[in-house]
């Protein structure tokens, strides 16, 4: 990350490009659709000539899934869950009632209510000093155990500890995994053989269409710096 405040102090024009928050959105419904139909497992079964049909699914129609952020990515992931005919329920802290309505989507008022109903939690924030280990070991064990997480936003939003306890000891059914703590993740670190979670190494905005716009973009930025008119221009939070 850039220190906007010393690149501003130091007189440092610092230019951003932009980006769709629809590849994120994709690959969030890739693993809750991988994990809930065990296709991995199920790939791998038909590829080693095992039993054929070895897993139960689970039905996403009439499930409840809880976002954990209502943002714009949030609410995408608000009305493809309801195409599925999936509840959905919301929780965060600066999240009303009325902004929650307005998307059809019901509002929890506590996160330990958003967890213990939902079958799927998936998280949209920001990570902050309010939001940094937001789901620890007391909000897994709040979790049904037929639960899955799913977290495509910030490593640091979930203890990673407690995340591989609950797994471990199946207080959750699984999880789904872009972001992590460590990047690359080690060879050996021990999300590298959980059997029920489902990680891909930071892909969410790895894409065709967002590389073209972030090339772009970039080119835009270099060319209107040279004339002298720089845009795109992030500005520290004083």
């Amino acid at each position: 990350s850039i220190d906007r405040q010393a690149a501003e102090t130091n007189g440092v024009i610092v230019c951003g490009t932009e980006g769709s928050s629809n590849p994120p959105t994709e690959l969030t419904w890739a693993l809750i659709l991988g994990l809930s139909r065990q296709l991995v497992t199920e790939n791998n079964a038909l590829r080693s000539n095992r039993n054929w049909q070895s897993t139960v699914g689970m039905d996403l129609y009439g499930k409840t899934l809880g976002l954990l952020g209502l943002g714009k990515i949030g609410s995408r992931m608000a009305q493809i869950a309801q195409a599925f005919g999936m509840k959905v329920v919301a929780w965060s802290e600066n999240l009303t009632q009325a902004s929650a309505e307005e998307q059809g989507v019901q509002w929890a008022e506590t996160k330990k209510q958003l967890l213990e109903q939902s079958d799927i939690v998936s998280i949209h924030l920001v990570l902050s000093d309010r939001t940094r280990n937001l789901i620890g070991r007391a909000e897994f064990q709040w979790m049904k155990n037929t639960a899955l997480l799913i977290n495509t936003s910030r490593a640091g939003i979930v203890d990673q500890e407690a995340m591989v306890e609950a797994l471990q000891n199946e207080w959750i059914a699984g999880a789904g995994l872009d972001v992590y703590e460590q990047e690359p993740l080690p060879v050996n670190h021990i999300l590298r053989t959980l059997p029920n979670l489902l990680a891909t190494p930071h892909i969410g905005y790895v894409t065709q269409g967002n590389y073209a716009i972030y090339f772009n973009h970039t080119v835009e930025d270099i060319e209107m710096f040279l004339k002298g008119t720089p845009i795109r221009q992030l500005l520290s939070k004083k």
